[in-house]
């Protein structure tokens, strides 16, 4: 699995110096480990849970789109833009408090195209939902 990257590039100042955006820092994300191979993050549940305290479905989503979109972008390289164009979940397991913690794993990397899957466990390590997001890679728009 290629990418234009330097081999010794540091996936987390990358994110860092990039920025999660202002939902997944309102949803209090945490990026531990990011790699082009691997991407893990963490989200409390307390403050994403639905009326009857469930860690709402859509959370899990942008846990997912938002690990799966920067491991993209980080393959994509300089000059290039990764963009989502689908994104699935299968929920399977409620997490109603503590931290849930998604686990990027690529499907498929290529010049134009990526798949990533993302695992999403409670604190006990056991799956909650399963997101599968693909990125389409262009060249990064001119500025204006």
């Amino acid at each position: 699995m290629a990418s234009d990257l330097p081999p010794d590039i540091d996936g987390l100042a990358w994110a860092a110096e990039r920025g999660l955006g202002a939902l997944a820092e309102k949803m209090g994300m945490r990026f531990t480990e990011f790699t082009i191979e691997r991407c893990v993050a963490t989200m409390p549940v307390e403050g994403n849970t639905q009326p009857v305290g469930l860690l709402h479905g859509g959370a899990y989503v942008v846990l997912g789109e938002s690990l799966g979109s920067m491991a993209a972008n980080l393959h994509a390289g300089p000059g290039r833009l990764a963009v989502g164009v689908d994104i699935n979940a299968t929920h399977t397991r409620p997490a109603t408090s503590g931290i849930v913690t998604g686990v990027c794993t690529p499907v498929h990397l290529g010049r134009s195209m990526t798949v990533h899957e993302i695992a999403v466990s409670d604190d006990q390590g056991r799956r909650c939902s399963t997101i599968r997001i693909t990125n389409m890679i262009k060249e990064m728009p001119a500025a204006n």
